[in-house]
Formats: structure tokens, C-alpha cells, sequence
């Protein structure tokens, strides 16, 4: 068995695939504008779906994790795309690493392996 894909809901599909694009970046594998939805990848392929329900989502605390090759090079980069994170790389309940919302609250966190044994 392996994960393959991950549907979440979005109050606003086309500004949360730009945030996943244009501050991530994620890349589009395909939309279904019609059903107001987008299919994002990471650099492994995983497949990111984003639908569009009504105006009542709520992130309920749910994180997705990003491994990255550093995470401060990758938090730097993100910055430079207007990301704005909750906090930078540092040590965490679950580690090390930063964390960043996504338009609708969902939590973000980036971390890298050699980071997470020296600081973690």
C-alpha cells in the first residue's frame, strides 16, 4: 500500500492554488474548473487535491509536512515569495522546523532530516 493523494476542502480554490503555486511551489497536474477543483504535486509526485466547498471550512488543527533539502534555504525562498510564517525554523513539539498557514488556516510545516538530528 502507498498514499497517493490528499483531498481538502478551500474556501476559494483559485487563491489557494495560487498560494500553493506561487508560494510553495507546487505544481499543477491538472483542474477541473467546472468542479472548482486543482490538482497540485510535489516534488515526489504526491498528488495535492483542492476542492472548493462552502464558505464554513475550518483547518481543525490539520498539518502537512514537507520535508525540504534545508530548511532554512527553503523557508528564505518561500519569504522571498511572500510567505509569511507563524515561526521560523526552530525547535517544536515535533522536532525542528517552521511552520506557515495556508489561506484557510491549514498549517504548513517544512523540516529537513540533517535539521531535525542536529537541533530536533
Amino acid at each position: 500500500m502507498r498514499f497517493d493523494h490528499l483531498s481538502i476542502p478551500v474556501t476559494n480554490w483559485i487563491a489557494s492554488r495560487d498560494w500553493y503555486v506561487n508560494v510553495l511551489g507546487l505544481t499543477v497536474e491538472f483542474q477541473i474548473p467546472e468542479r472548482h477543483t486543482v490538482a497540485l504535486q510535489d516534488g515526489n509526485d504526491f498528488t495535492f487535491f483542492l476542492s472548493e466547498a462552502d464558505n464554513t471550512v475550518r483547518s481543525h488543527g490539520i498539518a502537512f509536512t514537507f520535508q525540504v533539502d534545508e530548511v532554512h534555504a527553503a523557508c528564505a525562498a518561500i519569504a522571498a515569495r511572500g510567505g509569511r510564517f507563524s515561526h521560523p525554523p526552530q525547535k517544536v513539539f515535533w522536532g525542528y522546523g517552521a511552520e506557515i498557514a495556508d489561506p484557510d488556516g491549514y498549517l504548513v510545516r517544512l523540516w529537513d532530516e540533517i535539521s531535525m538530528k542536529e537541533k530536533g
